[in-house]
C-alpha cells in the first residue's frame, strides 16, 4: 500500500464543510435542507436492495466522455468500489467524492477500481470529475437503471429544490429529465468474482456518507 499519513475522516470534514454552509446561507435556507434530510432519514431507514453476499448486477453506463464502461471488464481486473451519489448541486456529494478521492492510491494499490454513479448527464459528470480533479470514472445511469438495483430512489423535494433555485442552483440543467428522481447515497465493494463483500447506507439522510476507512477495510478484507 501506498503511504498515506492518515486517512481522511468524512464526518470531520463535513464539520467544516457545515461551518461554510452556515456563513454563507440564512438560517432559514439551512434549516429548509436540514428538514429534507431528518425527514427523509425516518422515511428511508434500510435503503440497500442489495447486501452482503448478493451477486452484482451486471451494467454498462456511460463515462464523462460518453465511453461505454462495462462492469464486467472492471473486475477483470480486479474488486471495485461503487459509490453511488445525488448530483453535482449537492455540498455532501462534493464532499465525499473529494475524500473518496484522497484515498484513491489505497484503493489501486489494493488491486481495486473505483467508480461514481449518479443520474447526471455525462456533461454534468463531466463538469464533476474536472471541477474536482478526480481520478476515477464517473458514470451516468440517467434513468436510475441500475442504482435502483443498489439503494433505494427517491424524489427530490420540491421545496428542496425551489430554495436551490434561489440560490442560482437549477436542478433539472444537472439530468436529461424533470423526474427529480436521485438515489439514497451508498457504497458498495465488490469482489473480483462479482460477490458484494461490502455494502453500507446511513439512511435516507444524505448529509450522512461512509467513512474512507470502511471502504478500504473491506478492501484489506478481500486482499487477505
Amino acid at each position: 500500500m501506498t503511504d498515506i499519513l492518515e486517512i481522511p475522516v468524512y464526518n470531520d470534514a463535513k464539520k467544516k464543510i457545515r461551518q461554510n454552509l452556515a456563513a454563507m446561507f440564512a438560517k432559514e435556507t439551512l434549516d429548509i435542507f436540514d428538514t429534507d434530510a431528518r425527514l427523509l432519514a425516518l422515511e428511508i431507514s434500510s435503503p440497500l436492495k442489495i447486501g452482503v453476499g448478493d451477486k452484482t448486477p451486471l451494467f454498462e453506463l456511460p463515462n464523462a466522455i460518453g465511453n461505454t464502461i462495462a462492469i464486467k471488464d472492471l473486475l477483470n481486473q480486479g474488486p471495485v468500489v461503487i459509490t453511488f451519489y445525488r448530483g453535482n448541486w449537492c455540498p455532501y456529494c462534493n464532499l465525499v467524492l473529494n475524500t473518496y478521492q484522497k484515498i484513491l492510491p489505497e484503493i489501486k494499490a489494493l488491486g481495486a477500481n473505483l467508480i461514481a454513479i449518479s443520474p447526471q448527464t455525462p456533461d454534468s459528470s463531466l463538469d464533476m470529475k474536472a471541477k474536482h480533479d478526480l481520478g476515477f470514472e464517473i458514470l451516468s445511469d440517467s434513468k436510475n437503471n441500475i442504482a435502483k438495483q443498489f439503494t433505494t430512489i427517491i424524489k427530490n423535494s420540491k421545496e428542496a429544490i425551489n430554495e436551490a433555485k434561489k440560490l442560482g442552483i437549477y436542478f433539472y440543467d444537472y439530468y436529461d429529465n424533470n423526474s427529480r428522481d436521485i438515489p439514497v447515497p451508498a457504497v458498495f465493494v465488490i469482489d473480483k468474482n462479482g460477490t458484494i463483500v461490502f455494502a453500507k447506507s446511513e439512511n435516507g439522510d444524505y448529509r450522512l456518507r461512509v467513512e474512507p476507512q470502511d471502504i478500504l477495510d473491506a478492501l484489506s478484507y478481500i486482499a487477505e
